[in-house]
């Protein structure tokens, strides 16, 4: 008994022993799966941080339909450039697109407003729409161009100039020369001169003593002087709205408003007497306040594939350019297209013209018409691959286009981070810029040049994330005052997001042109899938309306400029001399 109690109770133990080891293995085996899943999630994780995203796919190729036999055009000819200055009694409307001439006079904003929707107005949401609040905060007072950045200015200080991280040189590394935002916010040469005042306004002046920008924390006024001699103000307003105004050239009134839980914000355009709307996503990219264009109306998946792919033939299209006088005067730059295999083609050469005619216009007006290169100087002129280039990114924002509207995403409005600049600048793949209004930037060797309507700019490398600005190629310019070709500059990411705003508002008034005379002057008919009408979003539906004031608020604010400008300048002036440069950072 004793023997068989102690081979029992040796058995006993080794039973435990065996259970305890297994359960300690069992318990190790699953820490090690447990260990080994998470490096997993984290490698997958890791990957899918640097992952780029996948460029939109293209719209599907509609059923081909022939496009009827039309006579060749005869070429137009260019009527003789007119002197620099000189009185027009006939100019292009700006920013309506390519059209027959039409006259007009006075400043940006005068004459009668008559009120363009985008859709239709409602006095208020039903049951079945989501309500529409305006905003007080978001992104709304901030993001459009230069005017609507906050100023880096701190009161009581010499020097108001603030480095920061900045552009890329043409190998991807850092630049030299960080960005150097001055007293409106907008980048700034490190050779500037900012004086600012104890009331916290500012004044920043040119290597050469010209003034360049003033900031007048009165009337919430910023002001910039171009280097082609334009006058751009901006003035952000208690309930945070904005108007930014510019003779000769079309004045808008920005407001933010909420729809369906997110911001968006409502810009309305004043062009001599023309009113019209386009709406913004807010959103911000690297830190700094973008608002990303959120088209109000989609088309069908019919006509975008139309639009993106070959025509069944290349067709002749008359502009009826030829009497007009920006198109003698910008004979030299461009040239369009003998015949138009493709929408693209057709949408490069309506983009660009419709640039060029809006810089004559507003030259003509504000007397500040660039003088052009002298006779017999080809250099500036833009060349095939550069509207090629062109082309090929219109093809590319048609595609996107295509995918918003093929996700059923339209009523909330794009996605900022697959819509804006954050794709593009994060793809890998090669992008072109094309600019919509005056800007000044900073080149590779710190000084300051001018970019204008109809120029081109090609991404040179993706800004780091610390970045606020990004380095860019010239491509094509159009004088000697304006930044020279293949230069490498440094904008800013809210330019280059309004850039491509301009790039894609401006598309979509060609598509709906487009669409209104396919298979007239020369295009060729659409297919059936390919005619339906446009399909308007709730949140342009739903907007606020324009303000039937705003025309005479941007007139006023530009006689409000001329009494500011005075007033910071005095005070400037009994303060003591300008501030130091801003030469390292701080």
């Amino acid at each position: 008994m004793s023997f068989l109690g102690i081979t029992n109770h040796d058995s006993g133990r080794k039973e435990r022993e065996l259970m305890l080891t297994s359960r300690n293995f069992t318990a190790r085996l699953g820490i090690g799966i447990i260990l080994l899943s998470t490096v997993g999630l984290l490698a997958q994780t890791t990957n899918n941080n640097n992952k780029k995203p996948a460029p939109p796919p293209p719209p599907a190729r509609p059923a081909p339909q022939p496009a009827p036999t039309r006579p060749a055009a005869q070429p137009q000819a260019r009527p003789a450039p007119q002197a620099s200055g000189a009185p027009s009694t006939t100019t292009s409307a700006p920013r309506s697109g390519p059209t027959t001439t039409t006259t007009h006079s006075g400043p940006t904003a005068n004459g009668p407003t008559t009120t363009s929707h985008s859709g239709p107005s409602t006095n208020g949401p039903s049951a079945t729409r989501p309500a529409v609040t305006t905003t007080n905060g978001g992104v709304g007072a901030t993001g459009a161009r230069n005017a609507l950045r906050p100023s880096a200015v701190t009161p009581g200080n010499g020097n108001g100039l603030k480095p920061q991280t900045g552009g890329l040189g043409p190998s991807g590394m850092s630049n030299s020369h960080p960005v150097v935002r001055g007293v409106t916010g907008r980048p700034v040469p490190q050779s500037s001169h900012a004086q600012v005042l104890r009331s916290g306004s500012a004044i920043e002046r040119r290597p050469d003593g010209r003034v360049s920008d003033v900031h007048d924390v009165k009337r919430g006024m910023d002001i910039h002087h171009d280097l082609n001699g334009g006058r751009r103000i901006s003035v952000v307003r208690s309930d945070h709205s904005v108007i930014v105004a510019e003779r000769g050239r079309p004045g808008f009134i920005q407001r933010p408003y909420a729809f369906g839980g997110r911001n968006f914000a409502q810009r309305t355009y004043y062009d001599h007497g023309r009113v019209y709307q386009h709406f913004y996503r807010e959103s911000y990219y690297h830190g700094v306040a973008i608002h990303v264009y959120a088209p109000a109306r989609y088309y069908s998946v019919g006509f975008y594939g139309w639009a993106y792919h070959p025509w069944g033939r290349p067709v002749v299209y008359a502009w009826g350019w030829g009497p007009s006088p920006w198109y003698g005067y910008y004979g030299y730059y461009f040239t369009p297209y003998p015949v138009y295999p493709s929408a693209s083609l057709w949408l490069t050469d309506y983009m660009i013209s419709s640039d060029l005619q809006a810089a004559y216009a507003a030259g003509q007006e504000s007397a500040t018409l660039d003088p052009g290169p002298r006779a017999g100087d080809t250099s500036a002129a833009m060349t095939p691959e550069v509207k090629q280039m062109i082309a090929n990114e219109v093809q590319n924002q048609i595609a996107l286009e295509n995918a918003e509207a093929s996700q059923g995403t339209q009523n909330q409005g794009s996605d900022t981070d697959s819509s804006g600049i954050a794709r593009m600048l994060g793809d890998g793949g090669t992008h072109v810029f094309v600019v919509g209004t005056p800007l000044d930037v900073v080149d590779g060797s710190g000084s300051e040049c001018a970019l204008s309507e109809g120029d081109a700019l090609r991404l040179a490398s993706a800004p780091s994330p610390n970045d606020t600005a990004a380095s860019l190629i010239v491509l094509s310019s159009k004088s000697s005052r304006e930044c020279a070709k293949t230069s490498t500059v440094t904008v800013a990411v809210d330019d280059l997001q309004e850039m491509q705003n301009h790039m894609r508002e401006t598309i979509d008034r060609g598509l709906e042109q487009l669409q209104a005379t396919q298979g007239k002057s020369g295009l060729p008919a659409t297919p059936p899938s390919a005619t339906t009408a446009p399909t308007t979003m709730a949140f342009a539906q739903l907007a606020p309306p324009p303000d039937p004031n705003g025309a005479n608020d941007i007139n006023q604010q530009l006689k409000e400029a001329d009494q500011s400008e005075q007033d910071v300048t005095a005070q400037a002036n009994q303060a003591g001399p300008a501030g130091a440069p801003a030469s390292s950072p701080q």
